[in-house]
């Protein structure tokens, strides 16, 4: 099989259908049916079930993905080691991450490592749940990924980086003139959070948790961005990092230290093996300030 062959199938495993796939790959549809049927003939079966309004994987398809998507990671990071040989700044580096972690410390990891490669095109994914996060590493979707966690991912290469500050968000009527809330404290409110398995989520859960009380949840929602909004509209309150705390307070939340002072880490990791020129000088650059800042 070759190159083009496996882009066709993720194309169409991506887009639901050969029309579609066709369209995204900007190629006539017989001239990517014609790749798929040699496919198919050197795997010795369909990777396709046919169906009135699109298609499906068979079996041998669905093993084949994976296999695919490392395929072509593998091409692409030779292709950008070749490149840097040759002295051409070029590459492109993927990331997926939970949202919180990708407001900090990715996005000042990000602008430092664009600041020494600034031709590297960059993508960051944000499938909220962690186990999203690992499973597009694992299936080669994404070369690294960033999760909220104070362990190393098991069968992963990864670091932990440095612990983010949590603080208390609450809606501008609540706790008038107080300096800081305690743990147990937390208890008595009412939370707003994004769904179980999610890193906001896991925040409350942990901190409320600690000390033997369930947090109460006055509002679930799948939107991050709604949170702020919801806190300052008096729903309840909510646990972010420093830089998303910050920020809502700049539009009128009621921000609080908590005490004990609250510390989560993210954990950077990628599969084993080589990594593309790209993702080792980043991850080489977040060793190195995770170092500086200890």
């Amino acid at each position: 099989m070759d190159r083009r062959e496996l882009e066709y199938f993720l194309a169409i495993v991506e887009h639901g259908s050969f029309t579609a796939a066709a369209q995204a790959m900007h190629v006539a549809q017989p001239s990517l049916s014609h790749a798929i049927r040699n496919l198919e003939k050197e795997l010795g079966g369909k990777v396709f079930h046919r169906l009135p309004h699109g298609v499906s994987l068979t079996p041998a398809g669905d093993a084949l993905v994976e296999p695919a998507r490392q395929v072509m990671r593998d091409l692409s990071t030779a292709s950008a080691s070749v490149r840097e040989v040759l002295g051409l700044s070029s590459g492109r580096l993927d990331v997926v991450a939970q949202t919180t972690l990708a407001v900090d410390p990715l996005a000042e990891l990000i602008g430092a490592f664009l600041r020494e490669n600034p031709k590297v095109a960059v993508n960051i994914a944000d499938p909220e749940l962690g186990t999203d996060v690992t499973s597009a590493v694992r299936a080669g979707e994404c070369e690294l990924g960033l999760v909220d966690s104070e362990h190393p991912i098991g069968d992963l290469e990864s670091m932990v980086l440095r612990g983010r500050e949590i603080f208390a968000v609450l809606p501008s009527d609540v706790a008038p003139g107080q300096k800081r809330l305690s743990v147990p404290e937390l208890s008595t409110l009412d939370w707003i959070a994004t769904p179980p398995g999610t890193a906001t989520r896991a925040v409350i859960e942990d901190t409320v948790g600690t000390r033997g009380g369930e947090p109460t949840f006055a509002v679930e929602t799948a939107h991050q961005a709604m949170i702020v909004p919801l806190v300052l509209a008096g729903a309840g309150a909510t646990l972010l990092p420093r830089a998303m705390a910050r920020d809502a307070a700049a539009r009128g939340a009621v921000v609080l230290p908590l005490r004990p002072k609250v510390v989560r880490r993210g954990v950077l990791f990628w599969r084993r093996g080589p990594l593309s020129p790209a993702a080792a000088q980043f991850v080489a650059m977040a060793e190195t300030i995770a170092e500086l800042r200890r």
